[in-house]
């Protein structure tokens, strides 16, 4: 495989690797909480840290990440889930690591949405208007879009990783899309990961009616 095909891969990774994700849709009657369900309402940063690697597979091949955090903001109506720094490290495919960026920050538009589903996900969780490129012996590709997952509490037995008591959100088999790059970057790329939240000081997060 090329090294501009390994980057095309990995770029998706890393873009896919922030979209913690769903598609944009209204937060109405959602609120935030800090501590618990019950909790004040909570209002401010938000960490998202990677749980497990980020895998990414194109018609091509496929890539991982091994770590992935990103820092934002949210409204405590669920609004203006704002990414507005972001990193990725250990990205790789069979030819070695590429260097991943977050492009065109802050990433504004996402939010929070409550809405649970019988012995599965509280809500829903959206970052848009993210894009991020790879770059590997001097080549480069960038992918952009918004990927749709879904949100658990941290008491919802259904939450991807149950050894860790905080909010988490799961991306499956999401969709990212090529922004430019060498006619060898392949025009989409499928995404799974997952990752934990916690408010600015660590808090733990819940989302509620």
């Amino acid at each position: 495989m090329s090294r501009v095909r390994k980057l095309a891969v990995v770029g998706a990774a890393s873009a896919s690797v922030l979209a913690l994700t769903m598609a944009p849709a209204s937060a109405a009657g959602t609120t935030i909480h800090s501590g618990s369900a019950t909790g004040p309402a909570y209002s401010g940063g938000v960490v998202a840290t990677n749980l497990g690697n980020v895998s990414v597979v194109t018609s091509l091949s496929n890539a991982t990440c091994t770590s992935a955090i990103q820092n934002g903001t949210i409204n405590s109506d669920g609004t203006a889930l704002n990414v507005t720094s972001a990193s990725f490290t250990g990205c790789t495919s069979s030819l070695g690591a590429v260097t991943v960026t977050a492009q065109s920050l802050p990433w504004t538009g996402g939010s929070v949405v409550y809405a649970p589903v019988a012995g599965g996900r509280d809500g829903t969780i959206t970052v848009a208007h993210y894009t991020v490129g790879a770059t590997t012996f001097g080549l480069s590709c960038v992918y952009s879009g918004t990927l749709t997952g879904d949100g658990y509490n941290p008491n919802n037995p259904n939450r991807p990783d149950t050894s860790v008591a905080q909010a988490e959100a799961k991306i499956t088999n999401g969709t990212v899309t090529k922004q430019s790059g060498s006619f060898l970057c392949p025009a989409t790329a499928t995404v799974t990961a997952a990752f934990k939240l916690v408010g600015s000081g660590g808090q733990q997060l819940w989302a509620t009616s």
